[in-house]
């Protein structure tokens, strides 16, 4: 299961993760409640293959790589191409099955800036703050009953430019779920791009995106970019962060709030101090 990567224009990064069946259907208008639940069962209860030996091949580049004790592979290709998005042939050598194609994205050299967004109640509502609502909302619907963040394929898609600007999803959920998220994308019409999500297992939320916001901007060291989250856990803190650590490189923060008009009025004037203090 190849997943959408990033890379530059020396450089193509594939990631993805190899298992012995990965169960992925795409949805129906008509499933039913207990036929969402199954699916999403399925899509936890994966079987990784540890030890597999893959090759990735562009061109008459290839590159040998082992799979982790999850299931779980990178390979960087070396390449000289031209930004768009670059088709990468995976084989698996050992054990012996189906070759899989890895897209990886170059952006654009003309793009204003890049975007990284949160997923869950940015842009899908979710019920993050509830963990028992959370879990009941993706067990019992799919990529086409999920309902989406009002207004944000409008927002998204003026962000996106045309393809001009690039976007990254970085999100908490586990890299089991990745198929209806993609799915999720591409039948609301968002922007599709690289969705870097997180292996199960106790893993902080914050170190998890902070360290991935920054490979993002470590890949890319001149542009600029957006970030965009909601007021549900951490985003407004670790994008904070990320805008000190990182200065001059964050040209915006958007922040959805989910909570009491008391907390967002508090939560919006410490935000303000902190943009203050940041010039």
């Amino acid at each position: 299961m190849p997943y959408l990567g990033y890379g530059t224009q020396r450089m193509l990064t594939v990631r993805g993760r190899v298992l012995e069946d990965p169960r992925w259907r795409p949805a129906s208008d008509t499933d039913s409640r207990w036929r969402n639940l199954v699916r999403f069962w399925q899509h936890l209860e994966s079987d990784e293959v540890p030890g597999a030996r893959l090759r990735a091949r562009f061109g008459s580049v290839a590159v040998e790589s082992v799979t982790d004790r999850e299931g779980y592979f990178r390979l960087d290709v070396p390449a000289a191409v031209e930004p768009a998005w670059h088709p990468v042939a995976i084989d698996l050598l050992e054990p012996r099955g189906i070759g899989a194609v890895a897209n990886v994205l170059v952006p654009p050299a003309r793009a204003q800036f890049g975007v990284i967004s949160d997923v869950d109640d940015t842009i899908i509502t979710s019920n993050v703050r509830s963990k028992v609502r959370m879990v009941l909302t993706a067990a019992f619907n799919n990529p086409r009953t999920r309902r989406p963040v009002a207004g944000v394929r409008e927002f998204y898609r003026a962000l996106h430019a045309g393809g001009l600007n690039p976007f990254f999803y970085v999100s908490k959920s586990p890299w089991n779920l990745y198929p209806p998220l993609l799915e999720y994308l591409q039948l609301q019409g968002l922007p599709v791009g690289p969705l870097l999500l997180r292996d199960f297992g106790w893993r902080r939320e914050r170190e998890h995106k902070r360290k991935t916001i920054e490979d993002i901007l470590g890949t890319y060291p001149a542009l600029p970019f957006v970030l965009i989250g909601d007021d549900g856990e951490q985003d407004a803190q670790i994008y904070g962060d990320v805008a000190r650590r990182f200065p001059g490189r964050i040209r915006a923060i958007y922040i959805r709030a989910l909570r009491a008009e008391k907390a967002r009025i508090s939560m919006s004037s410490k935000r303000a101090a902190s943009s203050a203090a940041l010039k």
